[in-house]
């Protein structure tokens, strides 16, 4: 008498490394969407903006120890939550953006180093924190960030592309002669190669990092554009004019991604059970 032949389950599908991040603890970081590059160039001219309404309204170390201050809390604020929250992550952002403007501009102003100089030391602390932290990670991939030593190699990397950005394009303005709206207008063309790359099969993280140092300047440069004197290439509306515009406009778009929730990423308890692609 022949053995009765039982099929086999189909085995499910194997779960992608984003769900793996899921289950195995909240992500801290929003779904990038077109709203997150939005937010996120809206920050980097705040940024820029305020650094420089501080450094001209208050004693520069004054101005540099109240950054310092914000960022610490804000940063400290961000590491004890335990997901992904609109109103503190953003803070974080901009507060970066904010100090870290005055960390590359204290190196030019402060101890005269030369805006090439900075650009190089910035680019290679920078790729000293990715190397570091694909080491000890295996992955760059920011839909990983569930758990705080890769939160604090996120945060690290997030602040030297802010420096990295906010010294290039110094860089091109200055010395380079450009003025702040030529580069703002180079560096936006320059950020749809990672995008084009990206959509013809790039690697997503490398594309997306790209873009990411990319934002920087062109922010900075638009914030520069409107708030320097003509004399400089600017428009001359004033440092803090264009910080209060800015602050109010990045206000609105954290506002409406936290009540819309289109930043939010999913909980793991949601993806329990589920193994799909």
């Amino acid at each position: 008498m022949g053995r009765h032949r039982q099929d086999a389950p189909p085995s499910p599908a194997a779960p992608s490394r984003y769900q793996q991040a899921l289950q195995a603890g909240a992500l801290k970081v929003p779904q990038i969407t077109v709203y997150f590059w939005i937010v996120k160039l809206l920050t980097t001219a705040m940024g820029e903006a305020v650094s420089d309404t501080m450094a001209a309204d208050l004693n520069q170390y004054l101005a540099v120890f109240i950054g310092f201050v914000v960022w610490a809390v804000a940063m400290f604020a961000q590491f004890r939550a335990r997901q992904y929250h609109t109103w503190l992550y953003w803070l974080a952002v901009s507060m970066v953006a904010v100090f870290g403007t005055m960390c590359a501009d204290g190196l030019h102003i402060q101890f005269h180093v030369p805006y090439a100089d900075s650009t190089a030391l910035f680019a290679v602390l920078l790729a000293i924190t990715l190397v570091s932290w694909y080491a000890s990670e295996r992955t760059l991939d920011i839909h990983t960030i569930n758990a705080p030593r890769r939160e604090a190699f996120y945060w690290a990397t997030v602040i030297f592309t802010f420096a990295l950005g906010t010294a290039v394009g110094d860089l091109t303005a200055t010395p380079l002669h450009l003025g702040y709206l030529a580069s703002a207008l180079i560096f936006l063309g320059a950020i749809v190669i990672p995008l084009i790359a990206w959509r013809l099969g790039a690697s997503p993280v490398a594309t997306f990092w790209v873009a990411y140092i990319l934002t920087r300047p062109i922010g900075a440069s638009l914030a520069d554009f409107f708030g320097m004197p003509k004399s400089s290439s600017g428009l001359g509306l004033g440092h803090e004019a264009v910080a209060g515009v800015f602050i109010v406009i990045v206000v609105i778009s954290v506002w409406f991604l936290a009540a819309s929730g289109k930043d939010a990423q999913p909980s793991p308890s949601s993806l329990a059970g589920h193994s799909g692609p």
